[in-house]
């Protein structure tokens, strides 16, 4: 018998225990998740050490717990001894934290010593902007010694690369992690040796050594579980019904996704099982202790829906799934897999353009004059490295037709029936990278010049070739800009970056006649155009906008007013 208990949570605080997942009498698999434990800080769902049958369930839901509490006995008799499962989980890469005890009292003293015995450390993932990553470099070995700052692990996930560094100084003990493993911030990821008299960096130890968290549950997990209770037997029942009649959102959708949002109460488990079905946590109504969301919550939700016949904002409709083509038959062909970059916007693009009403307006603005000046500017500042761009300009004029039109710098809510406007102008500009394309923002642009604003187009830029950028980096967008001018093209129709409402194209400037009153004479044209949610601007709105964006690039004085 197996005495499974509350593991260490990161403080001496009671959690609350907010689900059961098991029932007595079930029969687990190893990792396979038990409870949802909850503290202030974190949600953990505490896996079987080991396959068996659960004996008794010790703990309610709602109960509040500390270190050590005995939650449940599971029945191992028929998967070997004790020591051999004690030693295969010590040894497993995968082990996760929760606190397991056996009858004997050695190694409880044993562990006692050893942990007395030297100054070890365990570190977290930090925060990587809600998005979970691939473990793909170590850089250095267990034994090796590591300064304050210097790079533990690389992380990467589908929108940028992350290295994380050290919080202390010290020796490598053990990496809990490997290369190719998927994690989420909380995840324990490395334990140090700390030096006595080592320098500790307090806010970056205080941003990485977090409360231990959850290990991501895998497939295999959720599904044996739903084996061994009849609530889960229904609820993939339901998940199966639902991801035929409601296709669900992409998961590759998290950045944007109002599931991975701080003001929904939810378990990670929760947040998965409502992403599968394509449903916003924000809509579900909660039955869990503080108003949690639990995963019947989210069952009840979807039956509801399908029962009611009706396509509510929170379930994205999609087009049917296409069937799949062998295109070997017809000659020879090489499968290439598309990027994390590349499968994210690909989710994200198709979502946009079946629940979006896209209209796209055109306009030409002469840019002779401005085209001039630029030039003349970019010599002057070619010294400090700082490039200007026609972007730069387009951004500015931006920000400036946004305060006279504020109802295209705004969002529209997830019911459709309030309009969302914001007091800050954050820029996106779409950035063409060998792994795909990506949407850096620049921050108040409407408070920078255009000196500013190209410098930082430029950091950005080399960021987004490099795979530097962070996920902060492209958040908060409320209007964006795509520049297709350096390549060529008269007119496109680009795709609104949901949850912005409008976005500029710009394509090839090109000299053309144009008359004067008196005479045709050259003139540096710029193609605008500009795509809109039909349902938050109508036509007669964006041709006032494009028009007086025109006016600002062909006089750029009136930037200034």
């Amino acid at each position: 018998m197996l005495e499974v208990k509350v593991p260490d949570m990161g403080s001496d605080d009671a959690v609350d225990l907010v689900e059961i997942l098991v029932k007595a009498g079930d029969q687990v698999e190893a990792e396979d998740s038990l409870v949802v434990l909850e503290s202030a800080k974190a949600s953990v769902e505490v896996p079987a050490p080991a396959a068996g049958t659960i004996q008794s369930i010790n703990v309610k839901t709602g109960q509040s717990l500390q270190e050590g509490d005995l939650l449940l006995i599971l029945d191992t008799k028929d998967e070997g001894s004790s020591e051999q499962r004690n030693d295969q989980s010590n040894n497993d890469e995968n082990a996760s934290t929760p606190v397991v005890q056996d009858t004997s009292e050695a190694s409880e003293s044993t562990s006692e010593q050893d942990s007395n015995s030297k100054n070890v450390r365990h570190f977290t993932i930090p925060d990587i902007g809600g998005e979970q990553a691939d473990v793909i470099e170590l850089p250095i070995a267990v034994g090796d010694r590591v300064e304050v700052e210097q790079t533990l692990a690389v992380l990467e996930s589908a929108k940028a690369t992350v290295e994380i560094p050290a919080a202390v100084s010290g020796t490598i003990e053990a990496f809990l992690v490997k290369v190719g493993q998927s994690v989420n911030e909380g995840n324990q990821f490395v334990s140090i040796l700390v030096d006595t008299n080592g320098s500790t960096d307090s806010k970056s130890s205080a941003k990485t050594e977090k409360p231990k968290s959850e290990e991501p549950a895998n497939e295999s997990t959720s599904q044996t579980a739903g084996r061994a209770s009849t609530n889960t037997q229904n609820a993939q029942q339901t998940q199966s019904e639902a991801k035929q009649n409601s296709p669900a959102v992409p998961s590759s959708q998290k950045s944007t996704d109002v599931n991975f949002s701080a003001s929904v109460h939810a378990g990670p488990a929760v947040r998965r099982l409502a992403n599968e079905l394509g449903v916003a946590l924000d809509q579900v109504t909660p039955s869990g202790p503080r108003d949690r969301v639990l995963k019947d919550d989210i069952h009840r939700f979807v039956k509801s829906e399908l029962q009611s016949q009706s396509k509510q904002p929170s379930v994205v409709s999609t087009t049917g799934q296409l069937p799949s083509v062998d295109f070997s038959q017809w000659g020879e062909i090489d499968n290439q897999p598309l990027s994390k970059i590349q499968a994210l916007s690909a989710g994200n693009l198709h979502r946009a353009w079946v629940t979006i009403p896209h209209v796209t307006q055109f306009d030409e603005a002469d840019i002779t004059e401005l085209e001039a000046f630029r030039k003349q500017i970019s010599a002057e500042y070619k010294a400090k490295n700082i490039k200007i761009t026609l972007l730069a300009f387009l951004i500015k004029a931006v920000c400036v037709a946004l305060s006279e039109f504020p109802r295209f710098n705004s969002s529209l809510s997830a019911d459709g029936k309030t309009l969302v406007l914001k007091k800050y102008q954050h820029i996106g500009f779409a950035a063409d990278t060998p792994f795909g394309l990506v949407v850096p923002v620049i921050r108040d642009a409407d408070q920078k010049s255009v000196v500013e604003i190209a410098q930082e187009l430029g950091e950005l830029s080399s960021k987004a070739r490099d795979k530097k950028l962070s996920p902060r980096d492209m958040q908060g967008g409320c209007f964006s800009v795509s520049s297709l001018g350096g390549i060529g093209g008269t007119a496109f129709t680009p795709i609104v970056n949901w949850p912005e409402v409008a976005i500029l194209g710009v394509s090839r400037s090109s000299l053309q006649p144009v008359w004067n009153n008196q005479s045709f004479e050259p003139r540096l044209m710029l193609p605008l155009s500009l795509s809109y949610d039909h349902r938050v601007i109508d036509g007669a709105d964006a041709a006032r906008f494009t028009r007086y964006l025109a006016i600002l690039l062909t006089d750029s004085r009136r930037m200034l007013l």
